[in-house]
């Protein structure tokens, strides 16, 4: 094996290309990076929100969304044990169990509107008990997705008013 050895030429500084300095490239192609820069974080940002709150949903209500609440109402409640309600999403379907007094043998269904639209089957239920109606009674409040459904207690059942019930309680403040 034969070794030859030649003369490397250098490039003298004058023939070298300079490279291109950042301020000196076109306005457009400056703002579209921007553009895409800005759309790729908005994304980002907006995947995380989402998936976090999603993530704080399922640690607080769980899978199928639960709520619970206990309260008197005066439904079997002469042990002193106050009534459990539990509020669920199945499936788009939300349904409120009552068991009066706190006993299973008794529970009683409630059954709630239908929930439309992407991801509602992840859309929590909250209730509350409150006198709407004035009657000295505690009422049960629904709320799902910024909305407020009542349910009147009354007779020792809960049921949703009347359109006189109703007018009454659009008039009340």
């Amino acid at each position: 094996m034969a070794v030859t050895s030649r003369e490397l030429r250098t490039v003298p500084a004058r023939e070298r290309a300079a490279p291109v300095p950042l301020h000196d490239t076109n306005p457009i192609t400056r703002i579209t990076f921007l553009l895409i820069g800005g759309i790729l974080l908005y994304l980002l940002v907006s995947t995380s929100v989402h998936w976090g709150r999603m993530l704080l949903d399922d640690l607080r209500y769980g899978r199928p969304r639960t709520t619970h609440l206990q309260g008197f109402v005066g439904h079997a409640e002469a042990s002193g044990q106050p009534s459990h309600f539990i509020a669920l999403n199945l499936n788009r379907q939300v349904v409120v169990l009552e068991l009066p007094g706190g006993d299973p043998a008794q529970v009683r269904s409630l059954p709630g509107p239908y929930l439309f639209g992407a991801d509602e089957d992840l859309t929590p239920v909250q209730l509350a008990l409150d006198d709407v109606d004035g009657d000295g009674a505690n009422d049960l409040l629904i709320n799902v997705r910024n909305e407020q459904l009542v349910y009147l207690n009354k007779d020792g059942n809960f049921r949703l008013p009347n359109p006189e019930e109703r007018q009454q309680l659009m008039a009340t403040p």
